[in-house]
């Protein structure tokens, strides 16, 4: 390994440290139900590829909870991790955020969501391609739906192309195996070559910035 790029990784880890040290919001564990009940959290679905690189999106914003990576969308009950990618199962790797709608609220997640996927990939999602990988912006009820519909036209609008994210009424979310639950942070080194091999930053900074 070069020094220039140890560099690299050691300045990436110490952002994303201050990034957890500073959100401005406590995380609240899975065990701690309690707590969870005594506030009046919100839930909302996403799917933007890789749901590890999803989480370390989503983790970075006050208000939000906590991130948790799974499946949503297909047929197949109770999924794992090979029968959605290998299988068509319709699943798409999702991601539950769970979120203080006093602090952030659906249309600033929903545009958290936009600002880290390529909308124009109808394909999957930066390096990972196939069925399990596209985007989808999970409604819950019509007001969430329109809200949806209605970014889309504005993005349309402002880049004068089609956007192929799909927009599905959720029904059922997975969880996916702990292994996959913050790999962001328990194997960083790894996620970070991860990320850094499909250049989703260099795709997102073309297509946002």
């Amino acid at each position: 390994m070069n020094i220039k790029f140890l560099k690299i990784l050691l300045i990436q880890f110490f952002v994303i440290f201050l990034n957890q040290a500073f959100a401005g919001e406590l995380k609240v564990k899975s065990g701690d139900i309690d707590l969870k009940k005594s506030i009046n959290y919100k839930k909302v679905y996403f799917a933007g590829g890789c749901f590890w690189c999803m989480e370390e999106s989503f983790d970075k914003i006050n208000g939000v909870i906590e991130s948790i990576s799974g499946y949503s969308g297909g047929h197949l009950k109770n999924p794992t991790y090979k029968d959605v990618i290998y299988k068509d199962t319709g699943h798409v790797e999702t991601i539950e955020v769970t979120y203080n709608p006093k602090i952030v609220s659906f249309e600033e997640l929903l545009d958290v969501f936009w600002k880290n996927i390529d909308p124009f990939d109808k394909y999957g999602q930066f390096c990972d391609k196939g069925k399990s990988y596209r985007s989808v912006a999970f409604f819950e009820n019509m007001a969430q739906k329109k809200i949806i519909n209605k970014s889309i036209d504005e993005i349309e609008r402002k880049f004068d192309a089609k956007i192929v994210t799909l927009v599905w009424k959720f029904d059922t979310f997975y969880v996916a195996e702990d292994y996959h639950q913050n790999y962001y942070q328990n194997n960083f080194l790894r996620y970070l070559a991860y990320k850094k091999a499909c250049q989703r930053e260099e795709v997102l900074n073309k297509i946002w910035n």
